[in-house]
């Protein structure tokens, strides 16, 4: 049995500690790795590339986020994605409600879905049902 890692990119201390906790209570990642904006989780991303490192099975990625926000993120990762040696399931976790922001997630095809915070141990069996 591999590893699951998970990547929340989110600005908010407080949620990123609350979501740490849901995901260490659902038992089905063994590593979560959380970012305070886009470039942070970018730049670690690129690290891991080059040096063939475990890339994260879910990234978590908030929209609304100092620094690069989420459209950013999902920006370079458009531009290095053939590098990226795997599928990146990636989820807009917002607490946008957003029509807009909705419909742009969906028309990106490197967004696999969007879900609403917060987040509970049922979303993330869900999305975590990728074996």
């Amino acid at each position: 049995m591999s590893q699951k890692k998970i990547w929340v990119v989110d600005d908010d201390q407080i949620y990123k500690t609350i979501i740490k906790k849901i995901i260490d209570k659902s038992a089905i990642f063994d590593a979560t790795t959380t970012f305070s904006n886009g470039k942070e989780a970018i730049n670690a991303l690129k690290v891991a590339i080059s040096n063939k490192e475990t890339l994260p099975d879910i990234v978590l990625l908030d929209i609304e986020m100092p620094v690069m926000d989420g459209w950013g993120f999902m920006e370079e990762i458009a531009e290095i994605k053939d590098s990226i040696p795997q599928r990146l399931i990636i989820y807009i976790s917002s607490s946008s409600i957003a029509i807009e922001d909705k419909l742009k997630a969906k028309n990106n095809p490197n967004i696999v879905g969007y879900m609403s915070k917060p987040i509970t141990i049922d979303d993330l069996k869900l999305i975590a049902d990728f074996d």
